[in-house]
Parts: C-alpha cells; sequence; structure tokens
C-alpha cells in the first residue's frame, strides 16, 4: 500500500516536472516558503492542504493517487497465502491467468462461461490478493513485475504439476511455431548458471513480446506457453539401475529445456 512518504514524494516530482519552485507553491498557497519547506520534509499536512497543492499544479487528488500507486514496486512473487488464494477457485485461477496476459473483462466473458458478475467479483479478489489494482470500469493494472514468477514449491506450481503438466505434454508439439526439445549433457558446474541465466532471459524477452504484441489486432496474435526448466535430475527408473559402487559421475544427468 502507497504510504504518506511516497505521497509526499510525488508531490515533490510534479513540482519538479512543473518547473515549481517552493516559492511559487508558497504564493499559491498563501504560506510562508520555510512552512512550505517545513511542511513538504515533515510530511504533515491535512487532505485539503494536499488537495490545495494538486489544484497549484493542476492536477486533481485522483490522478495523483494513481501516480503513486504506478510507481509502487512490482512484486516478482507471490506469497504462500496469496498463492493459496488464488487456486482455492477455478475459475479465480482462470481469472489471474488472463490477467496475466492482459486481458479485459469483455474477452475473459467472450472466451469462458463465466459471467460478468462472477468475472468482476474474480478482479475483486485479485485485487485484494494484490496481483491487480481494479480501476474504473473494471479495467486494472498489473502489479507483477516481467520478472515475476509463481514460487517454485508454492501452491501454484503444485497445481499444475498435479493437474496441468500432462495434459501439456499429451499434445505433438508439431504445429506451426511448436517444438519440444530434450537435451541431455554434463558440463561444468560453473558454467549452469549462464545457461540458466539466458533460459530467463528467453522467458523476458516472451514477456515483453506479448506486452508489445497487444497493440495487434486480436486475429493477428496466438496465444502460446512457452514453458523453460533446466535442473540437475535423473529419470527414476534409470536410478534403479544404478550400480551401488558407481561412481557419481557415471550417472548420466538429465538437463531439460521445456
Amino acid at each position: 500500500m502507497s504510504t504518506t512518504i511516497d505521497l509526499i514524494q510525488a508531490l515533490k516530482n510534479e513540482l519538479k516536472n512543473a518547473r515549481m519552485t517552493y516559492a511559487d507553491l508558497a504564493r499559491s498557497l498563501d504560506m510562508a516558503e520555510s512552512s512550505v519547506k517545513r511542511m513538504l520534509a515533515k510530511g504533515d499536512m491535512p487532505l485539503t492542504r494536499v488537495d490545495a497543492i494538486c489544484r497549484a499544479l493542476k492536477i486533481d487528488f485522483a490522478e495523483l493517487a494513481r501516480r503513486v500507486a504506478d510507481a509502487q514496486p512490482l512484486l516478482k512473487e507471490l506469497t504462500q497465502e496469496q498463492e493459496r488464494a488464488v487456486v482455492k477457485d477455478k475459475k479465480l485461477l482462470l481469472c489471474a491467468i488472463c490477467v496475466l496476459s492482459q486481458w479485459t473483462l469483455e474477452q475473459i466473458v467472450a472466451a469462458y462461461r463465466i459471467s460478468e458478475a462472477e468475472c468482476i467479483v474474480c478482479l475483486a479478489q485479485l485485487d485484494r490478493i494484490g496481483i491487480i489494482e481494479l480501476r474504473p470500469q473494471n479495467r486494472y493494472r498489473l502489479k507483477l513485475a516481467k520478472t515475476f514468477r509463481w514460487r517454485p514449491h508454492g501452491p501454484v506450481m503444485e497445481f499444475f504439476r498435479e493437474h496441468v503438466v500432462l495434459d501439456y505434454y499429451r499434445g505433438g508439439f508439431d504445429g506451426p511455431a511448436e517444438g519440444l526439445l530434450l537435451v541431455h549433457g554434463e558440463i561444468s558446474r560453473s558454467l549452469a548458471p549462464a545457461f540458466l541465466e539466458r533460459l530467463q532471459r528467453v522467458a523476458q524477452d516472451f514477456a515483453q513480446q506479448h506486452q508489445t504484441d497487444q497493440k495487434m489486432a486480436a486475429r493477428d496474435r496466438e496465444g502460446y506457453t512457452l514453458l523453460l526448466g533446466m535442473r540437475s535430475w535423473e529419470f527414476e527408473a534409470f536410478a534403479q539401475l544404478r550400480r551401488p559402487d558407481a561412481p557419481a559421475a557415471a550417472h548420466p544427468k538429465m538437463a531439460r529445456l521445456r
């Protein structure tokens, strides 16, 4: 949530953008310049004073509050409790996935068997959870960073492992712009983080392109799911065939790119 400090900093930013000095503001408020400086330094002022400053800056309080909200740090990860709330209801999880793709309420209702009233309730819940900031006319601002990820062992990923993974891999990956790669190999432990960083960059590029292409007509876009993974792993059926005295290096490790 926004704090008084954030609000005061936003006012200072607006003063700077408007090229208005403390002396200019003091004249507009009919106050001494020293009093204005002290007021902004302490951050101690009634809402009526904030409103007066907004009038001097020719912006309304709602716009100022929106700018304060937009300046808040974006979430890179939810808490266990937040994720648990998301997976508790399938329609809420559906809406969460849709807002990650920047779908509007109208698009969600048109595509899925969910009423407008149900969708509005879900958006309100996502607002309370902290995933979005709900705005007038059921528009919203996504409060997640481009590097956002579900918790590796959190409720959402557990749900996907249990209910979604097999459905995803059931496809042939042979359609236009589809593919599945499974690469095995042993590499230096010191180089492994660099490969993971490359995968993370691919994911960020994909997310950025998604944002950019929202300007295109819906008929020119196609929904894709990019699933990336890399871990030191051995298939359990192979592990059961190991010789008990075999050196660790002799066990084939599977690096999985999905």
